[in-house]
């Protein structure tokens, strides 16, 4: 048994980009914990009954998915890049509380303030030195933000981490059904439809039917 710790920026990104993997860890027995940074607004404002609702779907994927703890940090969504300070403290003080051995986070290009300011926060945890406990680090890819960065960046994302999640493929489903409001139409990138092609790329690319992409950032064998 290990325990995982998965840093998503908002509310859905950890199903969007990994809750096949996240479905396959609880299978596994392992420890699973999820972190989300920000609260949720729309169309730039905040609104506690529209938070409300995301904050109970995101406990309602909880359930489906049957891992161990969701912690919110409740962060301004939007706004995480004003002080990526502001991110370091609280999930410092919950990374030391859970002591992952396998950390997830987001690509650090994707094509949101928001997602490059959490990673940006990451970073500063995940130095050798200060983080004795984690084996392995992994980005994962979030349809709607990481394959919206544009051509000049500095890195596109590239798996060479595949896992698969056939047999998971339904659940992560569930659970992104959770999150109604964050559904979309083909050919938005997340609509059930391109979830699909999504993971029927990653698993052509590495011999399966159905996969989930990850870039390593680390993996010891200690």
């Amino acid at each position: 048994m290990a325990k995982i710790l998965i840093v998503a920026p908002h509310m859905d990104d950890e199903v969007l980009g990994m809750g096949g993997t996240i479905a396959r860890h609880v299978d596994n027995g392992d420890e699973v914990y999820v972190c989300i940074i920000a609260h949720r607004i729309y169309n730039h404002v905040f609104d506690k009954k529209s938070n409300d609702a995301e904050v109970d779907a995101a406990k309602k994927v909880k359930d489906i998915f049957n891992y161990h703890e969701v912690k919110f940090l409740d962060l301004p969504d939007e706004r995480l890049d004003v002080a990526v300070q502001d991110i370091i403290i609280p999930l410092e003080k919950y990374f030391n509380k859970v002591k992952p051995e396998v950390l997830y986070i987001n690509f650090f290009e994707d094509n949101n303030q928001d997602h490059r300011a959490v990673f940006s926060a990451v970073r500063v945890l995940i130095r050798s030195y200060a983080s004795g406990s984690l084996k392995k680090i992994y980005m994962y890819e979030t349809p709607s933000s990481t394959e919206q960065s544009p051509p000049y960046q500095r890195s596109l994302f590239q798996a060479n981490y595949y896992v698969d999640i056939e047999d998971y493929w339904e659940k992560k489903m569930k659970a992104f059904r959770s999150y109604q409001r964050e559904k979309k139409k083909m050919p938005h990138p997340r609509s059930e439809e391109a979830l699909k092609a999504l993971a029927v790329k990653r698993g052509v690319e590495s011999g399966l039917n159905l996969a989930e992409g990850f870039m390593v950032i680390r993996d010891i064998w200690k």
